[in-house]
């Protein structure tokens, strides 16, 4: 038997099956405070904003740490032993983000909502003028799991799809062309989706050199993490033309303080950090903590281990 300490609850919460509870010892501990004394565990389970404790709880002989979300900026990397591996669960969320990435080109293009009306138009109103996905080009700032699902669903609708990742190589999915520099990626890009995680690469990439870079009237789509857009550096592109809208469901500083520029500039909508969500997230969590937890009994390699050296 090992012993789960977890920042999650308890086993019921982690929605452990029979067989597994009947193997494993899940401890329950705060997020917050001291760790009590003699406390010690194989496998520690956490989650978004991570635990105040979590250094201390590093150091009661953990071996595996499992993370039920996705990015990992802000885990202490450096206080991982050498023996401890830290996996997470990406991938869990790929559809639903991917859905919400096209929902928003789409709103895009087809000037949703301001193209709804609530009374009659005049008969001298011009026709709305609307766009369409069939021949844009898409430039995917990341192509993991995320990103592929994004492909797979933009692909259909005739655009063009560019991407930039950090390994070189062919691109995981068919259709894309892959580019060898962010400059290259912007250039000429009507919808730029940042799908990309969190690194010290990453942080400020997309910032006032590479808004001089974009072909002015893109549509800025960050799904990622705020820090890797400049956040006054934006609202310069905004102000500028260069950027025509930003779909931001996350942003830097998240959550936005009360009466921040972004709630009410014009070239903005923002979500609170919702593009993940969708009915089976809980159930899909379940499965992956379940999947890895048995490698794990029986001695096998876990999956979605984290490569401390990058990041993610």
């Amino acid at each position: 038997m090992i012993r789960v300490l977890s920042h999650v609850g308890p086993a019921e919460r982690l929605r452990l099956p029979a067989d597994l509870v009947e193997r494993v010892e899940v401890v329950p501990v705060p997020l917050k405070g001291p760790v009590p004394d003699g406390l010690t565990g194989d496998v520690l389970i956490s989650f978004d904003g991570f635990g105040s404790n979590l250094p201390e709880l590093l150091d009661r002989g953990v071996r595996w740490v499992h993370f039920i979300g996705t990015g990992i900026d802000g885990f202490p990397l450096d206080r991982l032993g050498p023996d401890c591996v830290l996996t997470n669960s990406r991938g869990q969320s790929a559809v639903p983000i991917a859905e919400w990435v096209l929902a928003c080109m789409l709103a895009f293009e087809k000037r949703l909502p301001e193209a709804w009306i609530d009374a009659p138009p005049a008969p001298s109103a011009e026709p709305v003028r609307l766009g369409t996905l069939e021949g844009r080009r898409l430039a995917l700032l990341g192509l993991g799991g995320i990103g592929s699902a994004v492909v797979e669903r933009a692909r259909p609708f005739g655009m063009e799809i560019r991407a930039l990742r950090r390994r070189p190589g062919p691109a995981p999915v068919d259709g894309v062309e892959m580019m060898s520099s962010v400059e290259e990626l912007v250039d000429g890009a009507e919808h730029l989706v940042i799908v990309a995680p969190l690194t010290e690469e990453t942080r400020g990439l997309v910032d006032r050199r590479l808004f001089a870079a974009m072909t002015p009237g893109v549509h800025l789509v960050n799904v990622a993490r705020g820090g890797i857009v400049v956040t006054d550096d934006l609202r310069g592109a905004l102000d500028d033309g260069t950027v025509a809208l930003a779909s931001l469901d996350v942003t830097d500083p998240e959550p936005l303080p009360a009466g921040h520029w972004m709630f009410d500039h014009p070239g903005v909508r923002v979500s609170s950090h919702v593009s993940w969500n969708w009915p089976h997230a809980t159930r899909v969590r379940a499965e992956i903590l379940e999947t890895n937890l048995r490698h794990f009994l029986d001695g096998e390699p876990l999956e979605r281990a984290i490569e401390p050296d990058v990041g993610y």
